[in-house]
């Protein structure tokens, strides 16, 4: 590969089974790319991209080589389907025995004596007289590998190159990809990140079609972002649960969290909220948007019962009735909040345990002697959000975005039944935004909290999130 291969602006269809949207992407010579996401993200419809697969219907690709070596799930599934097409030899009285492997590697092969020697090392010499279609998947993958490395490809695309292979065959083929490493470009598709070759020298992380990010392996803060992206979008873990010694007193199940009924917010002759109907129920998540002015921030104080015109509106929260004798932290024991605000106040320096164990207390730092069972529970979210081995690192040396996912967590350690987060990605970076949408996400799989989501874009929305409003600017 003499020159960088450049997707512009790239939006392309797969018959209309999968796109990708918006792509932009520089792979210069020498560099050696993996791409990473969850399943379903479009790892492998980029990775196809680069072998001219897929429809463009926006956008511009420049720079790909002619000759590309292409391993896969889908290639190896299109290669069998055309073998099985052979049956249909049997109209003319003739039984089709299928392509022998010896023909399918050594036909038009550019360098015979490479694919000898990996046709030994992967053990596939015994098997070269055996017909292509009667061998095992894990075979199959293996003929695929050998062809694809013996064509002196100008760039080799590797989509889960690791999978079905064992021990002994996994370490001979890692070896070999990294004896050619200043010869051949290469790209791989990976779920696993512990999967990695050392030579790997950027890091492509796809979403829902898109490419949000991408990041120099040796930028030590952008890739152990990443890593903890992957870990939080991918881990198994669950949303830890409450301590049962703690416990909230029960809600009415049947009863909404929330009802605003006409509710209005106005100063003086100027309406920010003009009659506001809105009911939230028990694990029905919201995301509430709407620009600067069109009154979010007074909607949630409205809920809280931080806003002196919550008293002149007709309100049911956590069923209580607004103004019927209730105090104000009677209400906020069901509200975990967060907010940039919040994120501001705290700047004590205790340890990120200790942050996440202060959500127990509703303090900001901790002022009580913790259970063990509150520890325990504060190392499980410290787990779920990967940052197990900063369990006691201060606070306040954290970055931005690590420090908001413990304020989430914080929020979240009593369970409560609605969870505010109120612009929780604001003063983020793109990696730290997916971050706390990761985390977000993760919070909307549990059973026990309904989320209320607060942004500026309606169309930034997260998966578990099936309910939205959209708050409109009444006033010049």
């Amino acid at each position: 590969m003499d020159s960088a291969i450049r997707l512009h602006n790239l939006t392309v269809n797969f018959d209309d089974r999968f796109a990708l949207t918006d792509i932009n992407w520089t792979l210069e010579p020498q560099q050696h790319w993996v791409i990473t996401g969850t399943n379903g993200s479009g790892k492998s419809a980029l990775a196809a991209v680069l072998a001219g697969v897929g429809k463009l219907e926006k956008g511009e690709v420049t720079g790909l080589p002619t000759s590309v070596g292409l391993v896969s799930f889908e290639a190896q599934a299109e290669l069998i389907a055309k073998e099985l097409k052979k049956d249909d030899a049997d109209i003319m009285d003739v039984i089709s025995l299928g392509t022998p492997v010896e023909e399918m590697i050594f036909d038009d092969c550019a360098d015979p004596a490479l694919a000898r020697s990996l046709v030994e090392k992967f053990g596939l010499t015994g098997l070269l007289d055996r017909a292509f279609r009667k061998l095992s998947t894990g075979e199959t993958r293996k003929v695929m590998l050998i062809r694809a490395l013996s064509s002196k490809p100008d760039l080799l695309i590797l989509d889960e190159p690791f999978d079905g292979l064992d021990a002994n065959t996994l370490a001979m083929l890692q070896a070999h990809l990294a004896s050619i490493i200043d010869t051949t470009p290469m790209v791989l598709v990976l779920n696993r990140f512990d999967e990695m070759p050392d030579f790997i020298t950027h890091v492509a992380y796809m979403n829902a079609g898109t490419l949000p990010l991408t990041t120099d392996k040796q930028d030590d803060t952008a890739f152990n972002e990443l890593y903890q992206l992957l870990h939080l979008k991918t881990t198994d873990l669950s949303v830890p649960d409450a301590d049962a010694s703690n416990a909230l007193p029960a809600l009415d199940p049947n009863q909404p969290l929330v009802k605003l009924n006409a509710a209005t917010i106005k100063y003086g002759d100027t309406v920010i909220v003009d009659a506001l109907d809105w009911t939230i129920e028990p694990r029905e998540h919201w995301q509430l948007s709407g620009p600067n002015g069109s009154g979010k921030t007074g909607v949630l104080s409205l809920i809280t019962g931080d806003h002196p015109q919550c008293y002149s509106n007709d309100i049911f929260v956590f069923g209580f009735q607004r103004g019927n004798g209730e105090s104000i932290w009677q209400i906020k024991q069901f509200i975990g909040y967060v907010s940039t605000s919040l994120q501001w106040e705290y700047r004590v320096s205790t340890s990120c345990r200790n942050v996440i164990i202060s959500g127990f207390y509703d303090s900001i730092g901790m002022y009580s002697k913790s259970t063990d069972n509150q520890k325990k529970i504060a190392d499980q979210w410290l787990a779920l959000l990967g940052m197990t081995d900063r369990a006691d690192s201060p606070f306040n040396k954290l970055s931005y975005g690590d420090q908001r996912l413990l304020l989430i967590a914080r929020a979240m350690v009593k369970h409560p039944p609605l969870l505010i987060l109120d612009e929780p990605c604001l003063g983020l970076d793109d990696m730290n935004r997916q971050l706390v949408l990761a985390l977000i996400e993760k919070i909307c799989q549990g059973k026990t909290t309904t989320v209320l989501y607060v942004n500026h874009h309606a169309e930034d929305q997260i998966q578990g999130i099936q309910h939205y409003m959209a708050l409109k600017k009444n006033h010049a």
